[in-house]
């Protein structure tokens, strides 16, 4: 039996799972241009892993009132 693979691409709900925020929260965030990278694949949302990893790391913070670095 062949080894099930984690899938290169994820829809919204596993990329919100993944982040732990809702399906809306990232839908929303994607509205506003607040979320991490995304494509279309034809009428589908999806998310590579990778950009949602280089997202989280680029809006870290040491403290709460600290600018995200352009």
């Amino acid at each position: 039996m062949a080894e099930k693979t984690e899938p290169r691409y994820w829809n919204t709900k596993h990329a919100a799972d993944y982040l732990g925020i809702s399906p809306a929260t990232l839908n929303r965030m994607r509205l506003t241009g607040d979320g991490p990278r995304y494509a279309k694949a034809g009428s589908r949302v999806i998310y590579a892993p990778s950009d949602l990893d280089a997202w989280v790391e680029a809006n870290k913070r040491s403290f709460t009132t600290e600018k995200i670095k352009s």
